[in-house]
């Protein structure tokens, strides 16, 4: 199993850089969050000043005057009513709250998760190579969900609940003395205290849990996108064994994570209970002794419920928010993942004309003494030099690891050449930027991917603003009208995920349509008929010299009798250029291109 993306390292700090991260993202809309912060601070004011009525309500009661027994039935129904407004109040000044900062949150969340995917987007096909989608999927996820979280109990429970931390003891301080104020903050303090500590304990098994959780899921998805080797190779129960000891994995995290959780809140509840059952106590004192009314010993039962229930809950947000910045952390590490190809600071467009029906491209490509290596240990390609001119054909061949389809990502610019240049029209392409340079250039690959979509939708792909009747000319060049009529929902159709419901041919054929909307001046077809059957590629190859027509075209072939038209043909070995020439007088060479095509003409 390959490595998960989540780091083995334990966080044993809170990153309160998140917050900051944060921030902007928020401060689009000011005058919102400073409303939602004058609902929320008239809330904690109706909620605090609620056991004050409770207080009245009970001394009223309480009282055994007689003779004014008229008063005693109209207070007590005024305080009631008072009680049940204020209460009303706090609830609804809560949704208020809730509904104007929701707007915040949610458009935060909205602006990050674009920002993450453009990113995602913008790194090198090294990373994407790399990379799980599974685990990458689920710290997208786990980030989004933490910022709503962070956000959300950060302003609706923590700061709330200090603000009226502070408020109670000090009327606990003021009205009724010392010992009051000083047990409510004593138990308080020893309670974050604790839920901080034991907290930092638990975090490993949270964090084991997540990897875990990470690790499962993307051995399911990779089991299930490989769902036909899994059936070839009849290593279904191979798979579930895998799957299930990822499983096993994540249930041992789990269950020490519930046995830490239990712990946590354990001693949690000992602290409230001791802190609940000494005030209570005092209170009772005091009200034995006349210090104190019984409204008073209802006000600071009041107080002290209104301050635990919270701050019970304030032991689960700590942890939750500990996970979350967590999770926020991985968010925000991919946006700090930098793509090793980037334009330059001035970077130019590429400038090259559109064709139409009649003209020829005048997109003509130089690679000039060109080396790459993925790694320091092994140089893919040495030096090389050749020249496509603007609308003529050029093949390339060559055993398999030679470099020939190295060099189609390297004109693309997929990654970094080690010295060299290339040239578009005379325009070295790391001087230009990446979007001008691919949109010049439409690529035929060997593996063409389509999207789980409708056959209309991955052809139009090639140019999402292209109308109908643009789609259907490009189906009709590609050779791909009669098999969509043949098709029960035609056009609509589901090709499945990846394009697994069509045969190799008929993607190609979808994906070579697909390079005939979007119109470029460079066409490159990266072994486009290698797998297909004489039927297919015969096919394929009418449908790409009629694309190829008058376009500047490079070739990577594997079948030597699909590119004998080839204005030049370049033979490569071991990431160098051993012949070139057209096939005539490649084969009078009687060299490497000789011995290929001596060798598949026997075969065929």
């Amino acid at each position: 199993m390959r490595p998960s993306n989540h780091p083995d390292q334990e966080v044993t700090t809170i990153n309160w850089q998140a917050f900051k991260l944060i921030l902007p993202y928020l401060f689009e809309f000011k005058k919102r969050i400073a409303l939602a912060m004058s609902c929320l601070i008239l809330t904690k004011i109706a909620s605090v000043y609620l056991p004050f009525i409770l207080k009245d309500i009970v001394d009223t009661l309480d009282k055994n005057n007689t003779n004014e027994a008229a008063a005693l039935v109209i207070v007590p129904l005024g305080l009631v009513a008072a009680y049940g407004l204020v209460r009303l109040s706090i609830v609804i000044f809560a949704e208020i709250r809730d509904t104007l900062f929701g707007r915040v949150t949610e458009r935060a969340i909205r602006r990050i998760g674009l920002k993450v995917f453009r990113h995602l987007h913008a790194l090198d096909l090294d990373f994407h190579l790399t990379r799980q989608t599974g685990g990458l999927s689920r710290d997208i996820d786990r980030g989004t969900s933490g910022i709503n979280f962070l956000m959300r109990f950060m302003v609706f429970n923590i700061v709330p609940t200090l603000l009226e931390i502070v408020m109670v003891v000090t009327i606990l301080f003021v009205n009724y003395g010392i010992w009051f104020a000083a047990i409510t903050l004593v138990s308080i303090m020893l309670y974050i205290a604790y839920s901080i500590f034991a907290t930092e304990l638990r975090t490993r098994y949270v964090r084991a849990a997540n990897k875990a959780d990470s690790s499962s899921n993307t051995r399911a998805i990779d089991s299930l996108l490989n769902y036909e080797t899994v059936k070839y190779f009849t290593n279904e129960e191979y798979e579930a064994q895998a799957y299930d000891k990822q499983l096993s994995t994540w249930e041992q995290a789990k269950i020490k994570n519930r046995l830490s959780l239990f712990a946590l809140n354990g001693g949690q509840a000992l602290i409230i209970a001791m802190a609940m059952t000494a005030m209570l106590a005092l209170a009772a004192h005091e009200v034995a002794k006349g210090e104190m009314t019984l409204g008073d010993f209802v006000l600071i039962n009041a107080f002290m419920m209104q301050l635990f229930m919270p701050l019970n809950f304030l032991g689960f947000v700590y942890r939750e928010i500990k996970g979350s910045l967590a999770n926020i952390e991985n968010l925000f590490g991919l946006l700090a993942k930098t793509p090793k190809v980037q334009d330059v600071h001035d970077a130019a467009e590429l400038t090259v004309h559109k064709l139409n029906d009649h003209s020829e491209s005048e997109a003509s490509i130089n690679f000039n003494n060109v080396s790459f290596a993925y790694n320091e240990k092994r140089a893919i390609i040495k030096g090389i030099s050749f020249s496509v001119n603007a609308g003529k054909k050029v093949a390339i061949v060559g055993q398999s690891g030679s470099g020939k389809s190295t060099l189609v990502k390297l004109l693309f610019r997929f990654y970094e050449i080690n010295s060299g240049t290339i040239f578009i029209n005379q325009q070295d392409i790391s001087q230009v930027t990446q979007h001008s340079l691919r949109t010049h250039i439409g690529i035929v690959p060997q593996d063409t991917v389509l999207f789980n979509d409708t056959l209309f939708n991955n052809v139009q792909y090639g140019c999402p603003t292209a109308n109908k009747d643009a789609v259907l000319k490009a189906i009709e060049l590609a050779n791909l009208s009669s098999f969509i009529e043949s098709l029960p929902d035609g056009l609509e159709t589901m090709v499945g995920e990846r394009g697994l419901k069509l045969s190799g041919g008929e993607k190609q054929r979808v994906a070579i349509a697909r390079t005939i909307l979007k119109n470029p001046q460079i066409l490159v077809f990266d072994e486009a008929t290698s797998s297909l059957d004489s039927e297919s590629e015969q096919a394929i190859l009418t449908a790409i010299n009629k694309v190829a027509k008058n376009r500047t075209s490079l070739v990577i072939a594997h079948r030597l009798s699909t590119i004998v038209d080839s204005d030049n043909i370049i033979v490569m070995n071991q990431g160098e250029i051993i012949e070139q020439g057209n096939h005539q007088q490649l084969l009078a060479l009687n060299g490497q291109y000789s011995k290929m095509w001596q060798l598949q003409q026997s075969s065929s």
